[in-house]
């Protein structure tokens, strides 16, 4: 009997988190119809509210199918004495953002179409284009990384043509031989007394490293103590470091979208010294991860993802 729950709510859920990407997708089609604003633009900033929301405690959790939040005297406008005001006209008067989008005469900032009408809206003073977006974004966020991080996200989302974009790989292919334990946080010498912001794959050199998530190459290059190392941003503005390459996919480029699985680089041992500096440690793939909130970044443990992922890919592959 326990089983036979346990196997019936498995896909419920799976629906559930699929239809709440069909009402996404409809409101962001809908202000794209409205609007001539391409929706992964609006889906880049919805999401990226989401993200931002759901990591600080100054902003309320998202409880609800869009991620935007305005707050109520930006809604209502600065000068405007009620803070609860719905009316569009007084709103206007008052320079205030809110705005009636389901016609219902009424500028709702806890309605959804409304806040994400808002949002459109507020873009369309500037114009439709890729540059005056990006010039909206800056004066809205005044955030240069913020209106990267967003531009990102909207070219992953175009790309793909779609949202739902969740799914994980583990970094090394699972026939390989590797092996690693939960190391974030250790004690580290060589570059300064300092902690390990990630977790050490052993395996041998040159074994695939593949990308774990949906994303977009934000970094490629050296530098003294990772060596040759890719960072990638997926769209949940998690920042996936992978150092001590051995080198590069041939073709992987800065701005290069990737998804879980592609192969950007091997299993090496580079590092702590100039360029071609390697040999000095056994071959292992440092993987880090770090979260941005809107107003800076920080490391978290990788290793219970790894797990995860790991773990999955392996039922799948059953």
């Amino acid at each position: 009997m326990i089983l036979s729950l346990l196997i019936s709510t498995i896909p419920v859920h799976a629906e559930k988190e699929e239809d709440i990407y069909k009402q996404r997708m409809i409101l962001y089609k809908k202000v794209e119809a409205v609007t001539n604003i391409p929706w992964y633009y609006i889906a880049a900033v919805d999401q990226y509210e989401r993200n931002i929301r759901n990591a600080r405690r100054d902003l309320p959790d998202t409880d609800g199918i869009i991620g935007i939040y305005f707050k109520p005297e930006e809604w209502v406008g600065l000068l405007n004495p009620n803070l609860n005001d719905q009316n569009p006209t007084s709103i206007k008067f008052f320079n205030g953002l809110g705005y009636d989008g389901n016609g219902d005469g009424k500028a709702d900032i806890n309605n959804e179409e409304d806040v994400i009408h808002a949002f459109a809206q507020y873009l369309l003073t500037y114009g439709v284009d890729h540059d005056n977006i990006k010039i909206a974004l800056w004066d809205y966020f005044k955030r240069d990384k913020t209106v990267g991080i967003i531009i990102d996200k909207a070219k992953i989302y175009k790309h793909f043509g779609r949202i739902d974009l969740e799914g994980h790989a583990f970094p090394l292919p699972l026939r390989s031989n590797h092996s690693y334990k939960n190391t974030w946080g250790d004690a580290r010498g060589w570059g300064g007394r300092r902690i390990h912001e990630g977790t050490d794959i052993f395996a041998d050199y040159g074994v695939p490293v593949r990308a774990t998530s949906y994303g977009i190459v934000e970094m490629k290059g050296w530098n003294r103590y990772g060596g040759w190392r890719v960072g990638i941003r997926d769209v949940n503005n998690n920042y996936h470091y992978f150092a001590h390459l051995s080198g590069f996919a041939k073709e992987l480029k800065l701005g290069q979208i990737v998804e879980p699985g592609m192969v950007i680089g091997g299993v090496g041992s580079s590092g702590y010294g100039p360029p071609g500096t390697s040999g000095k440690f056994p071959p292992h793939l440092h993987y880090g991860m770090y979260k941005d909130n809107g107003y800076t970044e920080w490391s978290f443990d990788p290793y219970p993802h790894l797990r995860l992922w790991e773990r999955q890919e392996r039922q799948k592959s059953r």
